[in-house]
């Protein structure tokens, strides 16, 4: 008998007590929410027009917007000619000079990727600080 009382005392001391463990993790925890340092995300300023002002003015003849079209696979065009990223910055700067009221409005498709407008956006701001960039769905 007094080898059963044994190995019941034994049992009993190999339980773990895991209460000060999870009040050691939780205050760890706390700790690296309060002291993280959370990143704010930048925003593009994008100027969509809505789509009742679009069906209801029309455009102003005078006034040549610089437009550039952005397909599904990133290709921009102007016109009827494709262009490379590289010369988006030149044809902006050439067609800005003849009428320095345009605005620069990218058609872009849903499936084109943002960076692509970015390019064109920081391009056009290159050639003038105060030049307009609009973006406008792709519609066939």
């Amino acid at each position: 008998m007094s080898r059963r009382r044994g190995k019941a005392v034994e049992e009993e001391k190999a339980d773990i007590d895991l209460t000060p463990m999870l009040d050691v993790v939780f205050i760890m925890l706390i700790f690296f929410i309060v002291t993280a340092s959370f990143v704010k995300e930048k925003a593009l300023d994008v100027n969509v027009p809505d789509p009742d002002q679009t069906q209801q003015t029309p455009p102003d003849p005078d006034k040549q917007n610089i437009l550039l079209t952005v397909n599904a696979n990133d290709e921009i065009w102007m016109g009827a000619s494709r262009i490379d990223s590289r010369a988006v910055r030149a044809r902006i700067a050439q067609l800005y000079a003849e009428n320095p009221q345009a605005i620069v409005i990218v058609r872009a498709h849903n499936k084109s990727s943002a960076d692509t407008y970015v390019q064109i956006a920081d391009a056009a701001k290159e050639v003038s600080p105060g030049i307009q960039v609009s973006l406008v769905p792709f519609e066939k």
